[in-house]
C-alpha cells in the first residue's frame, strides 16, 4: 500500500492533497497538522486510511514523534513526503523590503528570520527526520511545495517586489531541494521543488486575496509577463495538476528541479 505524509494538512492545498490521496483506499495517508483542534475538515473526510498526527515543522520533538508513529503503522517506511506547511504573514504580504513602517526595522528582521526558520529550516528538519523512512519506501519521493514567487527571472520581469520575506524563503528552499537531489541520486531518492500555481486558498467567509488593492496591482504586472493570465486555481485543481508532475518524477526526470504544476516554468 503506497504511503504518503503531508505537512500543513488541515486546510487549503494540504487538505486537497489528503482528500485526493485518501480517495484511493489502497493509499495510507498521514496528515500532519500544527494544531489538533483545527482538524474538522480532515475528520469530516471519515476515511480510515487517513491518520492525523500533530507535527509543527518548527518543533523537532513533534516531528520525531510523528515519524515514529508513521513507522509503527507502515513497518518503518514511507513512500512520499509532501512538504506543504509554510509560514505566511497575510497582513504584510503587500509590503516591499523598504516598505515597512519607519521605526519597525526590527519587524522586518523578525519576518525575514521567521520565514527562513519555518519555510527553510523547518523543511530541512522534516526531510532529515523522515528520510530514514523514505529510504525504506518503494516510491522514494520528497516534494517541497515552493512558489513561483521564488523565481528570480519572474521576479525581475514582473517587477514583483512585494511579499519579499516569503519569496526569499522559497528561493532558498529551492536550493535545499537541489542539494538533497544531488546527495541522494545514487540512492534512488527523487526530490522536487514544486509550485502549485496561483491558488485561491481563501478561508470561507474571507475576502479573496485577489480583491486586495496591492494584489490587484500585482495581477496587472503579471499580465504584462503573461498576457493570457488564467484565473486562480482551486486547491483541488492545483493538486490534480501537481500529481501528474509528481507521478512522472524520478531521479532521472526533474529530480532537484524547481518547476510548476504544469511541469515547466509557467507559474500560472
Amino acid at each position: 500500500m503506497p504511503s504518503y505524509a503531508v505537512t500543513g494538512a488541515n486546510r487549503g492545498i494540504g487538505l486537497a492533497f489528503v482528500r485526493q490521496l485518501s480517495a484511493k483506499p489502497e493509499n495510507v495517508v498521514f496528515a500532519l497538522v500544527r494544531n489538533l483542534n483545527t482538524t474538522e475538515n480532515l475528520k469530516n473526510l471519515k476515511r480510515s486510511n487517513v491518520h492525523i498526527l500533530k507535527a509543527d515543522i518548527s518543533n523537532i520533538a513533534e516531528l520525531k514523534a510523528a515519524a515514529a508513529e508513521v513507522a509503527k503503522i507502515t513497518g518503518g517506511s514511507l513512500d512520499v513526503l509532501i512538504n506543504n506547511a509554510a509560514y505566511l504573514a497575510l497582513d504584510r504580504m503587500g509590503l516591499h523590503l523598504d516598505g515597512y513602517p519607519k521605526g519597525q526595522e526590527q519587524l522586518l528582521e523578525e519576518d525575514l528570520l521567521t520565514f527562513y526558520r519555518v519555510n527553510v529550516i523547518g523543511v530541512v528538519h522534516t526531510i532529515n527526520i523522515f528520510l530514514p523512512l523514505i529510504k525504506k519506501g518503494s516510491l522514494k519521493k520528497v516534494i517541497v511545495i515552493s512558489s513561483g514567487a521564488g523565481d528570480l527571472d519572474f521576479t525581475v520581469a514582473g517587477t514583483f517586489a512585494v511579499n519579499a520575506p516569503y519569496s526569499i524563503s522559497k528561493a532558498a528552499v529551492n536550493m535545499v531541494v537541489a542539494k538533497y537531489a544531488g546527495e541522494y541520486k545514487e540512492q534512488g531518492i527523487a526530490f522536487l521543488a514544486l509550485s502549485p500555481g496561483m491558488v485561491d486558498t481563501t478561508p470561507p467567509g474571507a475576502a479573496p486575496i485577489t480583491t486586495l488593492e496591492w494584489m490587484q496591482k500585482e495581477v496587472e504586472k503579471f499580465k504584462k509577463v503573461v498576457p493570457d493570465l488564467p484565473p486562480p486555481l482551486t486547491p483541488d485543481e492545483s493538486v490534480l495538476k501537481m500529481f501528474k508532475v509528481i507521478d512522472a518524477l524520478s531521479v532521472d526526470n526533474n529530480s532537484g528541479a524547481f518547476i510548476s504544476q504544469n511541469g515547466d516554468k509557467n507559474w500560472f
